[in-house]
C-alpha cells in the first residue's frame, strides 16, 4: 500500500526565545492507505496540534510533511486551500453542518466547486448515504435529525469526493453509545472496504478500539504504538486501556 502521511522531524513551538513552550517534537509518523489509525494523549499532549498540522490548519516549525506524496508545509495558501479541497476531509465533534442546508446539500458541498455531471453526484451521494445509513433522512434539515445522523452525515460529506485522507476529530465527543457504535463501524467499514485512510484523534479508548493501531503522545513525543493485529475490539480495548492508566491520559466507562 502506498505512504499517505509521511511526516520527518516534525516540531512545533510557541512564544519567544525566553519563554518557549514546545507542543511537537521531533515527531514522526507514516500511515498507509487503507488505515484506521487513533491518536490519543493527556490533554496538552500535542494531539490537537499535530492534527492541525495535517489538516494544514498550523504550519510546523520544523520538519517536513507529505500527504500523498505532496510536501505540505511550504505551499502558499491558495495552493493549500486547493489541497485541502483534493486530498483532505473532515469530520468534527460539533459536526459543521449548515442548517439552511438539507442532508443530502450538506453532503454535496465539497462537490460544489467540481464540473462534475449531476448523475455522478447523485450516484456519489446515495453510495455514502447507503454506507452510513442516512438514506431515508436525505431530504431533511440538520435540525431535524437527531446528533448520531448529524455526525454521519458530516462523515459522508468527508468521504464523498473521496480524499486521500479523513481526519477526525474526537468525532465521537458529542454522541452516545449507540450513536458512537454506529458512526465507528461505519469508518471501520470504510477503511477495510473503500480503502480509506483515516487519522482519529480520540481521548475515548472505545472508540480507539476500532482502529488497526493506536498512537500515543506524551508531552508532544511518541510515548508508545499499539497494533490491533490479530486482537477482538475488546481485548484490544483493554490494552488501550493500559497504556492509558500508565500514560494517565482519560479514560472512558464505555465498553
Amino acid at each position: 500500500m502506498k505512504t499517505i502521511i509521511e511526516a520527518k522531524q516534525v516540531k512545533k513551538t510557541y512564544g519567544t526565545k525566553e519563554n518557549v513552550f514546545t507542543a511537537i517534537d521531533e515527531f514522526n509518523l507514516t500511515v498507509r492507505q487503507g488505515e484506521f489509525v487513533g491518536i490519543m494523549g493527556p490533554s496538552g499532549a500535542g494531539k490537537s496540534t499535530l492534527l492541525n498540522i495535517l489538516a494544514t490548519i498550523d504550519e510546523p516549525t520544523g520538519g517536513d510533511v507529505k500527504i500523498d506524496g505532496t510536501s505540505i508545509v511550504k505551499m502558499n495558501e491558495e495552493k493549500l486551500s486547493a489541497f485541502r479541497r483534493d486530498k483532505l476531509g473532515f469530520i468534527f465533534q460539533d459536526y459543521n453542518l449548515l442548517n439552511t442546508l438539507t442532508v443530502k446539500e450538506n453532503i454535496l458541498l465539497p462537490l460544489a466547486l467540481a464540473k462534475m455531471n449531476v448523475q455522478e453526484l447523485e450516484k456519489r451521494v446515495n453510495e455514502v448515504a447507503v454506507k452510513f445509513g442516512i438514506v431515508e433522512i436525505l431530504e431533511k434539515y440538520p435540525y431535524q435529525i437527531s446528533g448520531g445522523q448529524k455526525q454521519r452525515t458530516a462523515a459522508a460529506r468527508a468521504i464523498v469526493a473521496k480524499p486521500s485522507l479523513i481526519l477526525a476529530d474526537e468525532p465521537t465527543g458529542a454522541l452516545d453509545s449507540k450513536s458512537a457504535t454506529d458512526l465507528l463501524e461505519g469508518l471501520k467499514g470504510l477503511s477495510e472496504h473503500d480503502q480509506a485512510t483515516i487519522l482519529m484523534v480520540t481521548h475515548d479508548a472505545f472508540a480507539a478500539s476500532y482502529c488497526q493501531r493506536v498512537i500515543f503522545i506524551k508531552d508532544g513525543k511518541l510515548f508508545t504504538e499499539l497494533i490491533k493485529g490479530e486482537s477482538s475490539r475488546k481485548q484490544f480495548f483493554n490494552r488501550v486501556l493500559d497504556v492509558l492508566a500508565t500514560l494517565g491520559g482519560g479514560v472512558s466507562d464505555v465498553i
